[in-house]
């Protein structure tokens, strides 16, 4: 098993989940008393959001450039930045190392194909929804890519950043979650990303009437694929 690093705290609840499901997976792939090899560099968040705010994604850059090193100095033998949003800086980050970066985006759109979705609407941060960064990534793969309108936006926004990263999981944000769900299926969208890793926090399988593609859950995935492939 190679040794997977991390760089979490983006925000902690949904690091917590990547831990989990990394050992759950290693667990029922391997059997036994396997777990998860692992390195977390968990940065303070505040740091990052007010990097995020201020637009200075190049200082973002060097400050999990410098992360990702010392996941390498450490032993790590990947990286897997916990978070959508920071994939806006993946370039920064993957050109500082020498050791592979898994993007998010790609299991999502592996999975998204293989399920013969070809319009897909996309849930996250503004950043996530609004910039070219992870929608171009999805495109390049041959997917439709719709978000909310701009009102709707603003909501799903605040409440990832006053809710779900503080850990508060509200009913009525839930329900807010999926009308605009509904809204996006109205406009043609055949499944959902779930494009903030906190996000699983409120819509599931069980409860979105779309087919659901979590991108923490499949983050997880692609790093369990990765981690257990012959040398």
């Amino acid at each position: 098993m190679r040794t997977i690093g991390l760089i979490g705290g983006m925000s902690w609840e949904s690091t917590a989940t990547y831990y989990q499901e990394l050992n759950r997976g290693i667990r029922d792939r391997l059997g036994g008393l396997h777990s998860v090899a692992c390195l977390l560099s968990s940065v303070d968040f505040a740091i990052v959001e007010d990097m995020q705010q201020r637009g200075d994604w190049e200082a973002a850059g060097e400050f999990l450039a410098d992360h990702a090193k010392g996941l390498q100095r450490g032993g790590a033998d990947c990286v897997v930045l916990c978070t959508n949003t920071m994939h806006r800086v993946f370039d920064d980050i993957a050109s500082s190392i020498s050791i592979p970066v898994l993007h998010i985006a790609d299991g999502t759109a592996a999975a998204l194909l293989d399920a013969h979705i070809g319009t897909v609407a996309l849930l996250g941060t503004r950043y996530t929804m609004e910039q070219k960064f992870y929608r171009s990534r999805l495109e390049q793969k041959g997917l439709d890519v719709l978000i909310p309108d701009e009102h709707e936006r603003a909501i799903v926004h605040d409440i990832i950043y006053n809710e779900l990263c503080l850990g508060k999981v509200l009913d009525h944000s839930r329900a807010v979650y999926l009308d605009i769900v509904r809204s996006l299926a109205d406009r043609g969208a055949e499944g959902v990303i779930l494009g903030c890793t906190e996000i699983g926090l409120l819509l599931n399988e069980d409860n979105c009437p779309l087919p659901v593609f979590d991108t923490t859950l499949l983050h997880v995935e692609t790093a369990l694929d990765w981690a257990l492939e012959p040398n």
